[in-house]
């Protein structure tokens, strides 16, 4: 049993394995992006009913412009087909939708949607679903760097003000809770540039499954290992107290 006192506020997950999963059935690795992409609604409907604050997915990093430009233009035009049937749905069950990461080069048609679907939800007061698009971590830390500096040079901000809660505010992920739970599928062991400074202090979960198989059932159990762990934040376990 879950228990409800103690369910993660936000979950981020690395969504790994389609192209092994479409290798394995002998299906071209778009096909494989295809079903990961389709395997996002289920979760985040689960991740709603389970009373999950946020779920932020990597989709898409900067390092995987490396990638034959046939699969990038799948995914992108697979994004877009998402956003234009999903949004409505996610509009309609009260859930708020946001992208995190760098515009440029992400298509026009694809920025366009994005604002359009952050636009129609923006007001929604339940789950938040993150996108990691163009996402890279290391670069989001050098963006907050300027950031901060040009609010310093601007007169609005002081070096000496600058403390880790100060520059979390200039960070993509500034009006988010820090994930509690990180899921990486496919069995991979690895961040892999992702929210590098937010996962601090987070629980890493790593099941075997490829992300096309992962299910409702799937998450529910990642969040039962997560309830079964003492999250000290570098304190002294209660058992050596006293």
């Amino acid at each position: 049993m879950i228990d409800k006192n103690n369910i993660p506020k936000h979950i981020a997950i690395i969504m790994d394995g389609n192209g092994r999963w479409a290798r394995e059935r002998g299906l071209p690795r778009t096909a494989g992006h295809r079903r990961g992409i389709a395997r996002i609604k289920g979760i985040v409907g689960a991740a709603r009913e389970l009373g999950i604050k946020a779920v932020t997915f990597f989709a898409f990093s900067t390092e995987n412009w490396d990638r034959p430009k046939k699969e990038i233009d799948m995914l992108m035009q697979s994004l877009n087909k998402f956003l234009d049937k999903q949004i409505d749905e996610l509009n309609k069950n009260n859930v708020r939708f946001k992208v995190i990461g760098r515009a440029s080069p992400l298509p026009e048609y694809i920025l366009d949607k994005i604002k359009k679907a952050e636009d129609t939800t923006r007001d929604n007061t339940g789950l938040i679903m993150v996108l990691a698009l163009n996402y890279g971590a290391k670069q989001e830390i050098v963006d907050a760097v300027k950031k901060f500096t040009n609010s310093v040079v601007e007169g609005k901000a002081s070096i000496d003000d600058l403390d880790t809660d100060e520059f979390s505010r200039y960070l993509y992920t500034a009006d988010l809770p820090e994930p509690d739970l990180l899921i990486r599928t496919s069995g991979e062991m690895r961040i892999s540039n992702f929210l590098l400074w937010q996962l601090s202090y987070a629980e890493l979960y790593f099941p075997k499954k490829y992300w096309p198989d992962f299910k409702r059932e799937d998450l529910e159990e990642a969040i039962r290992e997560y309830q079964k762990r003492e999250r000290r934040f570098g304190a002294i376990p209660c058992w050596k107290k006293g």
